[in-house]
């Protein structure tokens, strides 16, 4: 069985970076169909140097799924929702999780 937890998105962005605020707008909107945790890290912090000397992406943003390499450049919007729903991410929309007090 699946675990409940969301399925971590990490987004390295630069300054002016239309691909990056663009990248940004999908997710906020993916966000609202998927079980996403999305968390960005500026390209300049030791931890986006990391990244990137990890992952070595040609731009950015350079997003990863899971810990893993994703994309760079411009977001693939489709096959990230296939990868989503692929790992079953959506929100479970028909049976809620009851509240307890």
């Amino acid at each position: 069985m699946r675990s409940q937890t969301a399925i971590p998105v990490t987004v390295v962005h630069s300054t002016a970076c239309h691909y990056c605020d663009d990248a940004a707008k999908a997710l906020t909107l993916l966000a609202e169909q998927f079980d996403i945790a999305v968390r960005y890290v500026h390209l300049d912090t030791p931890e986006g140097q990391e990244l990137v000397i990890e992952h070595r992406p040609p731009m950015t943003p350079l997003v990863l799924v899971d810990g893993d390499y994703f994309s760079s450049g411009r977001l693939p919007r489709r096959k990230l929702t296939k990868l989503l729903t692929a790992n079953g991410a959506e929100l479970a929309q028909a049976h809620p999780v009851a509240h307890r007090g």
